[in-house]
């Protein structure tokens, strides 16, 4: 996984071009209408429900356009919230609370509703063991900040792009020639070029699964598409040869049966390619 400065570094991105994109030459509406001196408070409204994500997010914007706006947080990240409530509040000068205020609610209102309907799997999956994770089905550009909605909820990060872990699935497979040349190939390339990344390899059979068991050095199994009768041969499969994750078209109905399986993971696009934003505004106070 990328490290804490990595992420950090995209999250500085997303902020400076968005604010970029919004701003460009100047907020000419705040401008024309408001004395640059003018001081405000403005408070952060739930008009909604579920699990409140990018509070942290939005201090972090704050502090970009303005050093000097103070937030002031009531309710954090990862609480589940109601109609009525008041996340935050931020003070400072008016201007700068109105160029920062689409941000702060583009995002918030995504990265809640990211984490509300991650927390609605986490809640499933309660008692099993198997954890759920996203996956790179991510909206371009933000994808730091669906991934951090994820964590809010209570999921699990799956790798956060194409550099940071090895991922074989179908396509690799078949254009490599077959299951253990793709491993095979995998391998040398990773020692060639002296990178140390985990291996997924994706199976589509529990003979492509058995195929990967005898190439050996895969540090988990992607058992993707399978019944969940052949979810469990395949667990009994591998054993604790190495870490196994289901996917494919899981839901909030199968989810449960298929972590009964036995699987230490459940991977679904849906957590960020699904969902519906939260209700949010910024109201002067």
């Amino acid at each position: 996984m990328i490290s804490k400065e990595q992420f950090q570094n995209e999250i500085d991105i997303i902020i400076a071009n968005a604010i970029r994109e919004d701003v460009g030459d100047g907020d000419h509406s705040s401008l024309a209408c408001i004395p640059i001196n003018a001081k405000g408070k403005a408070k952060l409204l739930v008009k909604d429900h579920g699990v409140i994500a990018g509070v942290e997010f939005a201090k972090q914007v704050f502090a970009y356009v303005d050093k000097d706006l103070r937030v002031e947080t009531v309710i954090g990240d990862g609480n589940i919230v109601k109609y009525g409530d008041i996340a935050f509040y931020v003070e400072g000068r008016s201007q700068s609370i109105l160029k920062a205020e689409r941000l702060v609610l583009n995002a918030m209102q995504r990265m809640s509703a990211i984490a509300t309907k991650t927390k609605v799997f986490v809640d499933l999956l309660e008692g099993t063991g198997t954890k759920i994770l996203d996956t790179r089905k991510t909206t371009p550009g933000i994808r730091a900040l669906e991934k951090w909605a994820v964590k809010i909820g209570g999921g699990e990060n799956h790798r956060f792009a194409l550099y940071d872990m090895i991922m074989l699935k179908d396509n690799h497979i078949d254009f490599a020639g077959g299951v253990s040349k793709a491993i095979s190939m995998t391998k040398d390339y990773l020692e060639n070029t002296n990178r140390d990344l985990k291996i997924i390899v994706e199976a589509r059979n529990l003979n492509e699964i058995q195929e990967i068991l005898e190439s050996g050095g895969v540090y988990r199994i992607l058992i993707d598409n399978f019944n969940y009768e052949d979810t469990e041969k395949a667990v009994e499969l591998i054993g604790d040869k190495c870490l196994t994750e289901s996917s494919g078209g899981i839901n909030e109905k199968t989810v449960r049966k298929y972590a009964e399986c036995g699987v230490d993971y459940i991977s679904s696009g849906a957590l960020t390619h699904s969902v519906y934003n939260m209700d949010l505004s910024l109201k002067a106070v």
